[in-house]
């Protein structure tokens, strides 16, 4: 087995003032070499953005992007027409494919807007461009990791052009959680929302992640709580 750990304060920092974003790996003008990526994860952004504020229309191609409220309403807006807002408790996902412009805004005109912007490289390149997002039960996440992203659009969650799965677990209890890797080839991306959890020996805080790769499993002690997010992702 093989793993990485990335404490909270190794990650890339940016403050524009409107927006306040740390950076799991390499993005904007934040480029470390040694942290582009982990596996198939491309992007993992933790972002808080002040009231009214937000990313205008940009484009994007070929990559699978997922936004998850942490705190606060997003607004989404396409030009395919869609438009809608999420909010916590929610995930969305947006297949940018062949091509897609959109802008994410603060819909509160009163409090920050806390979320997870999240980019995975797709196996498909110029598929159809197309947007989803559900609202995760939170009983279902109860002191268990719950399954919010997959490859299958008939499985739980969302789903993305990868084989990438996602959870989300939250825990009100002390508890020892076994996580069996669902293709032998992929890595597990542990990344702590709130609280403390232990794997492999390493004690993680918030915002504190760790990678972990070559096993077919992996147990996850996880302190009463605590808030976990699972990626698991190709390595290669």
């Amino acid at each position: 087995m093989k793993t990485l750990v990335h404490k909270s304060d190794t990650r890339g920092h940016a403050n524009h003032g409107w927006l306040n974003s740390h950076h799991s790996f390499s993005f904007a003008n934040y480029f470390n070499p040694k942290r582009m990526n982990f596996g198939m994860l491309r992007v993992l952004n933790d972002d808080v953005v002040a009231p009214k504020m937000g990313f205008g229309t940009h484009p994007h191609e070929n990559m699978e992007i997922v936004s998850i409220p942490l705190k606060g309403d997003l607004k989404h807006r396409d030009n395919t027409g869609t438009e809608a807002v999420i909010k916590s408790g929610d995930i969305q996902v947006m297949s940018a494919g062949s091509g897609i412009a959109h802008s994410e805004m603060n819909n509160n005109a009163d409090q920050e807007v806390h979320f997870l912007q999240i980019w995975i490289i797709p196996n498909q390149k110029n598929v159809t461009p197309r947007y989803d997002q559900i609202s995760i039960d939170s009983e279902k996440t109860e002191n268990c990791f719950y399954q919010i992203l997959s490859p299958n659009s008939d499985d739980e969650g969302v789903w993305v052009h990868q084989d990438a799965w996602m959870h989300l677990g939250e825990f009100t209890q002390d508890k020892t959680e076994t996580y069996q890797f669902k293709h032998k080839n992929n890595g597990l991306y542990i990344f702590v929302l709130e609280g403390n959890i232990e794997v492999d020996k390493n004690e993680l805080q918030k915002r504190d992640a760790i990678g972990v790769w070559d096993t077919d499993f992996i147990d996850i002690k996880v302190q009463r709580g605590s808030k976990v997010l699972l990626i698991e992702v190709p390595m290669s």
